[in-house]
């Protein structure tokens, strides 16, 4: 199937042709015709699959159809785009620009983190489609910057990280503000029931969009694991960043302060490294995409919220340096790589507290993964030296101790023969003996 098949209008497929893009993948192909035609749509699908222009092209055909009706462009917010995340709007908004810009449809976006006030000023220039996190968004509609009146089209993306980050309270007040009769479409990479929930509330008969199993990563990943002692963790991950040949690698861990710590190991190990997590400013958080990007800093150290919906091409290796706790996050990890199809490579650290994490991923993968070539200098976490024999006295109970007597034996004290009584579990005093009625003993 080729775009032109979906019966997108010519500027769309100039700009579609411009970016570089050919053929449809399967979630635009199923998505695009149902979104055309007015129908909600409920969509599951992982990052890399081209969810965006899923939603992004049909959206503004359908508004530049309008315009070409007499609709004043920008005259009010008739499509509202929701995301988790600014990393996530920028590019949202960004994929708008690129695909709009042979239509005259206006684009805004508006996250928090940042100065608001040139975000208010291309607001009230007008705009046609807002994209928006919902906590910066809540502000400009308390401060009656933006109106939400008008909405026709209601997005909400990555609506599973959404709710993980408790997002839910803010989704109910600005779908208050939002009329009812509206096309709304929701895209989640899984499909735990508080989203079934969600999606039986806002949407309305919804088309189902799914393009492969539940919590599926992309086929084209190959999934290695590495069994590592918890302190040989940093010296592997510069010694793999060293022997394997990689473009970009994205590095996960659990912590905001574990992401520093693994930077500043990597950079004194000369591996140019940045870190990304939601303790870093705005400006700083700009700046480490902007060369991860550009492959000036070809290491890339984040959290998992931090990088939900990152839209980087040519990403070879993510590494889970911290195995995550819940086997659908690995998924959206992995999901960096691989994309649109081209091969990736996950690799993950283990340690031996992590096994019960690793058992809960390969049991959602459906497969184990495999087990990684030793990197020169590594230790094997499965392979650890056995302890040695304990002497034979140390595996009688009561046995002797360096320097004292053992129970049982006689000794010398002040001339008299005594005899030294057997462990009883904690000593007790005199009183306490007393008490539980035993009489004590007296030598």
């Amino acid at each position: 199937m080729r775009f032109e098949d979906l019966r997108l209008v010519e500027p769309l497929l100039r700009a579609v042709r411009t970016a570089g893009y050919r053929t449809p993948t399967p979630i635009q192909s199923s998505a695009i015709p149902h979104v055309l035609a007015g129908r909600d749509v409920l969509g599951c699908a992982q990052t890399g699959t081209g969810k965006t222009a899923a939603f992004a092209l049909p959206i503004l055909q359908r508004l530049s159809d309008r315009a070409s009706r007499g609709t004043t462009p920008g005259a009010r917010i008739r499509t509202l785009v929701l995301a988790p995340t600014r990393e996530l709007a920028q590019q949202i908004y960004e994929s708008f620009r690129t695909y709009g810009q042979y239509t005259g449809v206006r684009q805004a976006v508006v996250f928090g983190g940042v100065n608001q006030n040139p975000q208010v000023r291309a607001v009230r220039a007008g705009v046609d489609v807002l994209v928006a996190t919902p906590g910066r968004l809540l502000d400009l509609m308390g401060q009656g910057v933006v109106k939400l009146a008008g909405v026709e089209v209601l997005v909400l993306d990555e609506a599973d990280r959404m709710l993980d980050m408790g997002f839910l309270p803010d989704l109910r007040r600005i779908l208050a503000q939002v009329p009812r009769r509206r096309q709304t479409l929701l895209f989640s990479a899984t499909m735990p029931a508080a989203i079934r929930e969600l999606a039986g509330d806002i949407l309305c008969q919804p088309v189902p969009v799914q393009v492969a199993r539940l919590s599926s990563p992309a086929p084209s990943v190959a999934h290695w694991v590495h069994y590592v002692e918890r302190a040989d963790k940093p010296a592997l991950l510069a010694r793999l960043l060293a022997h394997t040949p990689h473009t970009r690698a994205l590095v996960f861990t659990r912590t905001k302060h574990g992401a520093d710590k693994v930077t500043r190991h990597l950079m004194q190990a000369g591996v140019h490294a940045a870190a990304l997590h939601g303790n870093k400013s705005q400006g700083a958080r700009t700046r480490a995409l902007a060369d991860f990007r550009s492959a000036h800093t070809p290491v890339l150290v984040a959290t998992d919220i931090a990088a939900r919906g990152l839209d980087i091409d040519d990403i070879s290796h993510v590494i889970n340096y911290d195995l995550t706790t819940e086997p659908e996050t690995y998924v959206h990890r992995i999901g960096r790589t691989g994309r649109m199809g081209a091969p990736g490579t996950a690799v993950s650290f283990c340690t031996a507290e992590e096994r019960g994490d690793l058992r809960a991923i390969e049991a959602l993968l459906r497969t184990p993964l495999q087990r990684a070539a030793d990197v020169p200098g590594q230790r094997d976490a499965r392979a650890r030296p056995p302890r040695p024999a304990a002497p034979p006295q140390a595996r009688v109970e009561n046995a002797a101790q360096p320097g004292r007597a053992p129970r049982g034996a006689l000794v010398s004290n002040g001339g008299r023969l005594l005899r030294r009584g057997r462990a009883r579990g904690p000593r007790k005093t005199l009183r306490a003996r007393a008490s539980a009625g035993s009489r004590p003993k007296r030598w």
